[in-house]
């Protein structure tokens, strides 16, 4: 039997496929036969009658990318008009729900530089006075 774990090559597919549609015997045997899993040989049957194809669909697998070619084009837009933009103001331009961790590292990917900009207005820290910083160094001086 194969290794459930491999992909089958299109030419054994084929066969597999030609083989059952001329009626060179069940599903088992088939599977039997060509030394794959008898769920193989139905998962390949299947997918050919949902999709018309018999190729393997290993390259669909996985997480779907949410920011794609469209927002990279607007991200470049919406930079070329406000460059000070927060990630968050980005998220909310694109209408996207991702972290913002994801449009930073599409940033980077992108190669555009981002300066760490929050949306809070910065702290703004009084200066301490002349009277305080005496005391302090004459507190150390003695």
């Amino acid at each position: 039997m194969h290794n459930c774990m491999a992909t089958l090559s299109l030419d054994l597919r084929e066969r597999i496929v030609i083989a059952y549609d001329k009626g060179e015997g069940t599903r088992d045997e088939i599977a039997r036969r060509f030394r794959v899993s008898l769920g193989m040989v139905k998962k390949l049957l299947q997918q050919r009658r949902k999709t018309g194809s018999i190729k393997s669909r290993h390259h669909l697998a996985g997480r779907k990318k949410l920011i794609v070619a469209a927002h990279r084009m607007t991200i470049r837009q919406q930079l070329k008009r406000k460059p000070d933009m927060t990630l968050a103001e980005l998220r909310e331009a694109l209408g996207l729900t991702c972290t913002l961790p994801a449009i930073h590292y599409v940033l980077v990917d992108m190669g555009l530089t981002y300066k760490k900009r929050h949306s809070a207005p910065q702290s703004r820290t009084g200066m301490t006075s002349a009277k305080r910083a005496a005391a302090g160094n004459a507190g150390k001086a003695a």
